[in-house]
């Protein structure tokens, strides 16, 4: 049953923080006062309204740049707890600041005895934008924006926060529409005293977790059962539990069963294991990161690939898939090369990172290209049972491209240190080559130092891989986050 204790909900989202990083305006005309901030923040203009604050964008005239401002609400300045909690809230998110997909705060104080953030602008909108103007997304767009989120709330748990409201509104866009997770204002950070009080629950019924509507403490496995309420409405454009009132939808959470994904919209039935265990009653049987369920997802709609005619798109993102060109009767040729590449890239990656003597039967998830009849070249995962022995060629003995195969392996697997060897011998080998192998190659070692964190060389792969291939947004992509986190380097 669910706790009789009473609710504290946010306000709905369109006053919620992303209104101040979207640019969606509250009012347009409205006379700003010039001392709400310090002079250093000029032409303040009123853009969003969260729980505790107001939202100005305003231009740092230090530095020449648009930022958001959250500014602890006047009705509540004189109130010392309110205001200890609105601090608790700008250190628990600046410990995050730097972390990839995740708003970053530039600065944190005190004016006219009103506290105050200050944080980047972003102009993309949030994903509430997207389902309230596009409705559902793509299975392929849909996972993309999760993997960014995933890492993000990851990075969060690591450094011992919990976001406790991951919902549309919270997930911004930049202009190259990747995700950024917003408002850690009601986030709880370990060494810190708790931001709730006993009675009261903080979160949004439509994404609230079981153990938070019964009045229980938040923990990371709260934040991940919202990721997979976000999930199941990129896909279906609807909350799983939604209700006409926040607290029957509160209930929902606790008793309802989990609705099944696949009947809701037609996707693979595949999927529907993935969200039983997303979206389980008990924390102890969600899935352990954030990652490892947008994996499931990924996996599961590759496996309906595998044994359907119909092929679902999935994204390799952030890997840059093989650009093909082909021309007329071609198609099933290619096709057929197409698949005969990807097993014998899988083969050769296992018999390359696996040690042992005899023959070994083991299943690897191969990453397998097909074309349509309308030549579209879709990408997806199988698995593929083999059978390996001693005569497979050493890794030295291997080319480029089979190296970077390999590598690429290891990291669909996670396995980065795994691919940290291959990949370097192949971008070696394919040195000077100027082939769309070696622009992989060093793209993948890129984003390989990246993830094991050595930022060494980085940018300069990323320069040579753009140089062969031209402009890629994947690129792009970890060219940005690279710069926001190696700025040593």
């Amino acid at each position: 049953m669910v706790s009789e204790q009473p609710f504290f909900f946010t306000e709905p989202s369109s006053h919620c923080l992303h209104g101040h990083l979207s640019g969606k305006l509250v009012s347009v005309g409205m006379s700003v006062s010039t001392d709400i901030l310090p002079a250093r923040y000029r032409g303040p203009q009123p853009i969003g309204r969260g729980g505790m604050g107001d939202i100005y964008r305003a231009t740092d005239s230090l530095l020449g740049r648009a930022v958001a401002i959250k500014i602890l609400a006047e009705r509540y300045a004189q109130d010392e707890a309110l205001g200890r909690r609105f601090t608790r809230e700008a250190l628990a998110a600046a410990r995050l600041s730097g972390q990839p997909n995740i708003v970053t705060i530039f600065d944190v104080g005190e004016h006219n005895e009103r506290p105050y953030i200050v944080m980047e602008y972003l102009g993309g909108g949030s994903l509430d934008d997207v389902l309230r103007e596009g409705g559902a997304q793509a299975p392929e767009q849909a996972f993309t924006w999760l993997e960014q989120t995933a890492h993000a709330l990851d990075a969060a748990h690591a450094a011992g926060v919990v976001h406790r409201d991951v919902k549309p509104a919270n997930l911004l866009l930049d202009r190259e529409r990747n995700v950024h997770v917003a408002d850690f204002g009601i986030a709880s950070a370990a060494g810190m005293d708790s931001l709730t009080m006993t009675g009261t629950v903080l979160g949004t019924a439509g994404y609230l977790s079981p153990e938070q509507a019964q009045g229980e403490r938040a923990t990371p496995a709260s934040d991940r059962y919202a990721l997979a309420i976000v999930a199941y409405e990129l896909l279906t454009r609807s909350r799983p539990f939604e209700a006409d009132s926040a607290t029957a939808e509160a209930a929902a959470h606790v008793n309802a069963p989990i609705p099944s994904v696949s009947a809701a919209t037609g996707l693979p039935r595949e999927l529907d294991a993935a969200f039983e265990r997303g979206l389980a009653k008990d924390p102890a049987r969600r899935f352990a990161t954030g990652a490892d369920f947008v994996a499931a997802l990924r996996a599961a709609l590759a496996d309906a690939a595998g044994s359907t005619r119909q092929l679902w798109p999935v994204a390799a993102a952030p890997l840059p898939p093989v650009r093909t060109r082909v021309h007329g009767t071609t198609w099933p040729l290619l096709a057929a090369l197409l698949v005969l590449g990807a097993v014998v890239g899988a083969l050769l990656a296992y018999a390359l990172t696996r040690g042992g003597t005899g023959p070994t039967r083991t299943k690897i998830v191969t990453h397998t290209q097909r074309v349509t009849t309308r030549g579209q070249v879709t990408t997806f995962e199988k698995p593929v049972t083999v059978t390996t022995s001693p005569s497979v060629p050493a890794g030295s003995a291997a080319s480029g491209a089979a190296l970077n195969n390999a590598g690429f392996a290891r990291m669909r697997a996670g396995d980065y240190a795994g691919a940290l060897s291959l990949l370097e011998q192949a971008v070696q080998k394919l040195d000077g080559t100027h082939s769309l192998d070696e622009a992989y190659a060093d793209y993948n070692l890129a984003y390989t130092r990246y993830r094991l964190g050595n930022c060494d060389g980085v940018k300069e792969l990323l320069d040579r891989s753009k140089s062969i291939q031209g402009h890629r947004s994947e690129i792009d992509r970890l060219r940005h986050q690279v710069e926001k986190t190696c700025k040593s380097h």
